[in-house]
């Protein structure tokens, strides 16, 4: 296959930030961009294999106001870009069971409040009355928000990636970027494994793989690679329609309907940093022990699929966007289990920056590359 030798711009990446980006960079008037993605299908990389969920609940003022800005445009999503993506809003239901997690989920509802998110606060014994399939003995409190739920991630992104090409951009798949030429500060050309491309604007966009496409520029960015993995099980009649999106907080294990069964995931806090995307059985053993534990119907129950995908962590568990010491070389990634959700206005934010210099949509100015060494760190808690 040719691929074009110039580009206005290149963006590295076809998961949901890479196919945003080009959209939105489309729609605004750019031309001769390119999006390129390693693996075969667009978004099967991290944003492929994501539980898809979409929530207003975050610890940080920052990532509330993207959750405002970016599930509106999801909302709308097959009214704009002509694709159903099959948001469902079962809402969120995070559960407490220590007394510091009920002070941070009551500072949490209060500054979301403020925002102009209806999430409300709810006692121990309405986190039991809401959940009877589950045992919460050790509920103290939990908090719940309708508007929060889950879409389907690859509907997304194909449909960012097809409305992107009627607008001109060229998305290119079974592409690998193999290196990147820095001239005078400057960036200068793109090495794919079917060519070179000349440009003068990089997105990198790489989810878990952007530390490595960024070394490839001569850019040290903090970004680590954590495995997450996930089942799903076969019909559970019991489990109702309007199932929320459980998440055990301090145990990092959560559940969601789908289809007509559900959903579990969990985080192996002994995790190491790496780019495997194989399930672990041992973990996925302790995983179910833990949804037995709470969810007592699951251990009559048969695992219908289970899978492996990585999350792109950074120290504060915020992501970085913009520009870098490289000229033309910018940076969408760091989401740290969450980005799937903020893709949408991600991509706008980014075309704001490239186009225009400057945020607009939200301002993340603060979220960018310098904070780390300058010791701006905004910690973000509600990250499963």
């Amino acid at each position: 296959m040719n691929i074009p030798t110039t580009a206005d711009i290149v963006i590295i990446g076809g998961g949901v930030m890479g196919a945003s980006a080009a959209y939105h960079l489309a729609k605004r008037g750019a031309k001769n961009i390119i999006l390129l993605e390693k693996e075969n299908y667009f978004g099967t990389g991290a944003t492929g294999r994501c539980a898809g969920g979409v929530r207003y609940q975050f610890s940080t003022e920052i990532n509330v106001k993207l959750s405002i800005e970016s599930l509106p445009m999801i909302e709308r999503f097959k009214e704009e870009i002509g694709q159903d993506v099959s948001y469902k809003q079962c809402g969120y239901l995070l559960v407490a069971t220590n007394e510091q997690e009920v002070a941070m989920f009551k500072h949490n509802v209060e500054m979301q409040n403020k925002l102009g998110v209806a999430t409300q606060l709810l006692s121990g014994d309405e986190v039991r009355a809401r959940l009877p399939l589950m045992k919460f003995d050790d509920a103290l409190a939990g908090t719940f928000n309708q508007k929060d739920g889950t879409v389907d991630p690859n509907s997304v992104v194909m449909g960012y990636v097809t409305a992107a090409q009627k607008m001109g951009v060229k998305a290119i798949s079974r592409t690998e970027v193999i290196g990147i030429t820095v001239s005078g500060g400057n960036v200068e050309e793109v090495q794919t494994s079917l060519g070179g491309i000349k440009t003068r604007m990089v997105l990198n966009a790489a989810g878990p793989w952007s530390g490595q496409v960024s070394k490839m520029a001569g850019i040290e960015i903090p970004i680590t690679p954590l495995r997450r993995q996930m089942f799903t099980t076969n019909p559970l009649k019991e489990v109702p329609e309007d199932f929320p999106f459980v998440i055990d907080f301090s145990k990092s294990l959560y559940f969601h309907r789908e289809g007509e069964g559900l959903l579990i995931g969990m985080s192996n806090q002994e995790e190491k940093p790496g780019f495997d995307q194989s399930v672990d059985e041992d973990f996925e053993l302790v995983n179910l022990e833990a949804a037995i534990d709470r969810m007592p119907l699951v251990e009559k129950a048969s695992r219908a699929s289970h899978w492996a995908g990585l999350y792109e962590v950074t120290p504060d568990a915020h992501p970085i966007y913009g520009g870098t010491q490289i000229s033309g070389f910018t940076l969408c990634t760091g989401f740290s289990g969450h980005g799937f959700m903020h893709g949408p206005i991600s991509g706008k934010l980014m075309s704001e920056f490239i186009l225009d210099g400057k945020f607009s949509s939200v301002d993340v100015s603060m979220l960018d590359l310098k904070r780390f060494e300058e010791g701006r760190l905004i910690q973000e808690y509600n990250v499963v």
